[in-house]
């Protein structure tokens, strides 16, 4: 079976390392994969994914009606490359995907990553426009397929598979925590609260400067470490100028591995507004990380509230900053949070998990045929 996944771009975001997951993973059922995006300089996961031993093709495009016009020649590759299905992710690569799938006669999986009312109306209206081209819909959260549901009206099966993370792999890194702090002038006993992400509204990370305000206003050995970069790094910055919180917050940008901040880390603090299921979630409670995050998209399915972490309502800084000093004051209370949450991305939220779920979904779209 041959299965090709189509993506924008090839950044270092969650869904873009998922297909890595995918890559390094080792198919129980004989599957091979390959891999193509568009945005030629979104290209972190490029040599990772060959390095997985992965062919990957970019169609060159530079904007949303660029990739739809490549749709033809992604046909082409799809005919030449004799690829069983298109497993495509996010809406404009989805509708690029069924469209070249209906000029090659390839049967289109796609992904729903996150809530349709969030897309841009346009975006929206071309991933609705085409929706009926596909064989089936993942959906990453229970929210998320209940979104597909209220804006679809096209008969196409959708099955929840909750994201996964190669929680084998995952240990915590103590010796790579110790060098992150150092190099950050962390002290080794110090508090510290971090997050992972783009700089995008939706992650509301003014809220998440404030809440880290009233952290340090209480706790004033606590530090902060903001992973990431994205088109609100200017208003991050200026926000952490005027927090008067001074060399306590850190930001050291775009990270290859952040397994090693996510390690240097005592929590995980998420503010976002919504969300579908975010990979650093499950990372942090692979790594015995516990999340203190808003209730939003699929982390209250990850994040067990009062046993692997806490949850509060999205929208108030100041809630999420009691819940997060609450646990950097209890430390037996956090680290028993930390081994449980583990064990919950151990049994649920695995890569093993999530490939043999969508494996067994493509086998079903072949209609048990396998490979062509």
């Amino acid at each position: 079976m041959h299965v090709f996944h189509l993506i924008k771009s090839l950044g270092l975001g969650g869904a873009e390392n998922l297909l890595l997951a995918a890559a390094r993973h080792p198919s129980r059922y004989g599957v091979r994969y390959s891999f193509g995006y568009f945005l030629p300089w979104k290209d972190a996961l490029v040599q990772p994914l060959r390095d997985a031993g992965a062919e990957v093709t970019c169609f060159q495009a530079r904007s949303a009606a660029g990739v739809l016009a490549r749709s033809a020649s992604l046909a082409r590759h799809l005919r030449r490359q004799r690829v069983d299905l298109v497993h495509a992710h996010l809406p404009i690569a989805g509708v690029a995907a069924r469209l070249a799938g209906k000029l090659a006669g390839v049967p289109v999986v796609y992904t729903e990553h996150n809530l349709m009312q969030r897309y841009h109306p346009l975006t929206r209206a071309a991933n609705l426009a085409t929706w009926r081209w596909q064989s089936e819909v993942v959906a990453v959260s229970a929210e998320v397929a209940d979104s597909i549901a209220e804006h679809t009206v096209a008969r196409v099966p959708v099955q929840v598979v909750a994201n996964g993370v190669p929680v084998d792999l995952l240990r915590p890194d103590p010796r790579g925590a110790a060098e992150v702090r150092r190099a950050l002038g962390i002290p080794a006993d110090a508090p510290v609260v971090g997050q992972v992400a783009v700089f995008r509204r939706q992650k509301r990370l003014d809220l998440w400067i404030e809440a880290a305000r009233e952290i340090h206003r209480h706790m004033p050995r606590s530090h902060f470490l903001l992973v990431g970069d994205g088109p609100l790094r200017a208003k991050v910055e200026a926000a952490v100028a005027a927090s008067g919180m001074g060399a306590a917050v850190h930001l050291p940008g775009l990270q290859p591995d952040v397994m090693p901040f996510l390690s240097a880390m005592d929590l995980l603090l998420v503010s976002s507004d919504f969300e579908g299921l975010p990979l650093v979630v499950l990372e942090a409670m692979a790594l015995e990380r516990p999340v203190v995050a808003t209730a939003v998209g699929g982390i209250p399915e990850a994040v067990a509230d009062g046993e692997t972490g806490l949850l509060v309502t999205p929208g108030a800084a100041a809630v999420l900053a009691r819940a997060a000093a609450g646990l950097l004051a209890q430390p037996e209370r956090r680290q028993a949070m930390g081994r449980a949450a583990r064990q919950r991305v151990e049994s649920t939220f695995s890569t093993r998990r999530m490939q043999d779920e969508l494996e067994k979904l493509y086998d079903r779209v072949l209609g048990g045929a396998g490979a062509k």
